[in-house]
């Protein structure tokens, strides 16, 4: 294919993801039994905007299938484009696409990755734009809900080597693939996909029972400026290792995005929680403190009563602590946490370029590591701004040198240190697996909070039109009322007490059960 050129206008891969699909439908009535039955189109030359727009018109596809609730299978012929595309591809879609590279130890992270990026989504509210897509695909999952369940499952376990569910595949509308994985999905059984694009197909005429069995339509996307080359093109270990470390890079990038998005939307809920449930709950906790101490003092002979007493206080003090933790870090961070599409692309890209797990010594790691959490802190607070200095500090500073030494480098040098050169792509790759790991892991640990499943239930009532807070918040006025009531009726009965044989030390129902949850997961 055709070397990159500038970014591509956003309408002109529109234009290209249409006539692609156009080319589809002029085939719809041709039985497709073969792959010379199969529609042909072209990719762009260099002029047209080369290898660019090539990917952006695939992400461009890619969505459409999506929101046409279409299942699609992309076939590259191996793992060098596939960083691209992913890169490409809808911030807010990215779940729904598996992209695997041959290899499998990378497979297997992006796998995992793919799969926690996916059970984060469907837990938090999609931009209205995406709700049709997303309520379809928790349909999907629905159906598919023993699969869906193996391999949440087996993403969980983090054992290296085991193998994934089988039929996998089916969890995901859009499938990114070289032949290698192709070859191993069809060997499952897999039901064939609606459509198949396979992109530089001359080096996949050597596939004809894939590209015949794979999908329902075929289009067959081809370089005219190097069409005479149809044999697979041999690529190196070090082209190899490079591509796969650049798309263990998009992950990690998703998946450090990911992880500060929830992080943020949880502290954005737990500030709501608080002001809507937690200062009332602290205002009721006090008065079963004071109702506890009334029953106590008229029963002094009474252990329970002195353990209801006790329990109570120690408990209306954690409340206040909390709800004046809470207030601060109100005043701390007035301003909601709402990031645009620009902000996550923005952040995204930073956590690819200036990730510590990149470093190549410790004075590296350490500006790095600073980098980073600038960046974080930036990213929460919704300060593109910031987020566009930390990039330029990172292109002006000793990211950009290095590129630059890199580029300089002569090919004979390079040839000279080739396994050098392996060995430090290997150790990087491993830093970022590890670290995709642990943050997988990360995220696995906070969707599993009862916090987090507080959350979750309170975005799927907001998508049935209720407010789950606020339903929380009107019974507790009720039980304040009820408190507030029985607490007068004691000070009354205090000033002509009558005599007690036995103290009750039972009072209205709380939320205590959902304040345990919130407490342990904060």
């Amino acid at each position: 294919m055709s070397s990159p050129a500038a970014a591509p206008d956003s309408a002109a891969a529109a234009r290209l993801a249409i006539a692609w699909r156009d080319q589809l439908a002029v085939a719809a009535e041709i039985s497709l039994a073969s792959v010379g039955n199969a529609a042909s189109g072209q990719l762009p030359t260099t002029e047209e905007g080369g290898l660019p727009l090539t990917f952006a018109a695939l992400a461009e596809f890619a969505s459409t299938c999506i929101h046409r609730q279409e299942t699609l299978l992309l076939l590259v012929p191996d793992d060098s484009h596939l960083p691209e595309i992913s890169n490409a591809l809808d911030l807010e879609l990215r779940p729904f696409c598996l992209v695997l590279p041959e290899a499998e130890f990378a497979a297997a992270i992006t796998l995992r990755a793919t799969l926690s990026l996916l059970k984060s989504r469907l837990s938090r509210p999609a931009p209205d734009e995406y709700q049709t897509c997303w309520n379809a695909q928790r349909q999907h999952l629905e159906i598919h809900a023993e699969l869906w369940q193996a391999a949440l499952d087996w993403s969980s376990s983090g054992v290296l080597g085991s193998a994934w569910p089988p039929q996998i595949g089916l969890l995901f509308p859009v499938l990114i693939l070289p032949a290698a994985q192709a070859r191993a999905l069809q060997r499952q059984a897999q039901p064939p996909r609606d459509v198949l694009l396979a992109i530089e197909s001359r080096r996949l005429l050597h596939e004809p029972q894939l590209l015949q069995a794979a999908a329902r339509h075929v289009l067959l996307l081809q370089d005219l400026q190097h069409g005479r080359n149809s044999l697979p093109v041999r690529v190196d270990a070090r082209q190899r290792l490079r591509a796969e470390l650049d798309l263990l890079l998009q992950e990690l990038g998703d998946m450090e995005l990911e992880f500060a998005t929830a992080q943020a939307e949880l502290a954005e809920f737990t500030r709501r929680y608080h002001t809507l449930v937690g200062r009332p709950l602290a205002e009721l906790d006090l008065l079963q403190a004071r109702i506890a101490r009334h029953l106590a003092q008229r029963a002094p002979d009474n252990s329970s009563a002195q353990r209801q007493a006790r329990r109570a206080h120690s408990r209306a003090e954690q409340s206040r602590r909390e709800s004046e933790r809470f207030a601060r870090l109100d005043r701390e961070q007035e301003k909601s946490f709402a990031p645009s599409r620009n902000l996550k692309q923005l952040f995204r890209q930073l956590a690819q370029k200036i990730h510590p797990d990149r470093a190549e010594n410790e004075e590296d790691r350490a500006w790095r590591t600073e980098l980073m959490s600038e960046a974080n802190r930036a990213y929460r607070a919704g300060d593109e701004m910031v987020l566009r200095e930390i990039l330029g500090q990172w292109q002006a500073g000793r990211g950009y040198a290095e590129t630059m030494t890199r580029q300089r480098t002569t090919a004979q040098a390079a040839s000279n240190a080739s396994q050098a050169a392996i060995a430090a792509l290997e150790r990087e790759i491993q830093r970022v697996q590890r670290r995709i790991a642990s943050i997988s892991a990360q995220l696995n640990r906070l969707l599993a909070s009862r916090l987090y499943e507080l959350f979750a239930a309170a975005n799927l009532a907001a998508s049935q039109g209720r407010d789950l807070l606020q339903e929380m918040a009107d019974q507790l006025s009720l039980q304040l009322a009820a408190a507030e009531s029985r607490l007068a009726g004691l000070a009354a009965d205090e000033e002509s007490p009558a005599p007690v044989a036995q103290a009750s030390t039972r009072y209205p129902a709380t939320s205590s059960a959902r304040r345990q949850d919130i407490n342990d997961n904060d």
